[in-house]
């Protein structure tokens, strides 16, 4: 079970229905155990780019940026798992760019996001691969398309 505050910080028109975050992230926190708690705060670019420089040393908005809570064990009385910030134009422009349809991308930035409040990354070619075969079982499971493939824009496969 998880507990998401979904907090919209953007006055973008195509954005996600909470329903859908919330099946997304259920999704990518299936494997762990126990309750968690994150947020999620979808943002405009003046944020995401203000975020990304503060915290990674970047010069431009990127598409989702991840805060595990690395609370150590017995501190907190709550199952804090972390903060997941997705930039909304940087999402739409992406879709756009890769030929992707905006809900898969959505799904699969959301999951990308969670897989790495939960330890994932992508920094060694068998991390990525580890996660990146992780994301596109999950994206199949609920219709969509592998994420890494060039140009594939589609909608949900009908179940």
């Amino acid at each position: 079970m998880i507990e998401l505050d979904l907090q919209i910080a953007s006055c973008a028109s195509c954005l996600p229905s909470e329903a859908d975050v919330r099946a997304w992230c259920n999704l990518a926190l299936r494997q762990r155990n126990t309750p968690s708690e994150l947020t999620i705060r979808l943002v405009d670019a003046e944020e995401g780019l203000a975020l990304n420089s503060t915290w990674r040393g970047k010069d431009y908005p990127t598409n989702v940026l991840s805060f595990p809570a690395d609370i150590p064990d017995g501190i907190l009385d709550i199952p804090l798992l972390g903060d997941l910030v997705i930039c909304v134009p940087v999402v739409e422009q992406e879709a756009t760019e890769q030929n992707k349809a905006l809900t898969a991308h959505w799904a699969h930035l959301v999951i990308h996001g969670c897989l790495h409040l939960l330890g994932y990354d992508h920094i060694d070619d068998e991390e990525a691969e580890e996660m990146e075969s992780l994301e596109r079982q999950l994206l199949a499971e609920i219709g969509y398309p592998d994420p890494y493939r060039d140009n594939q824009y589609t909608d949900p496969i009908p179940s």
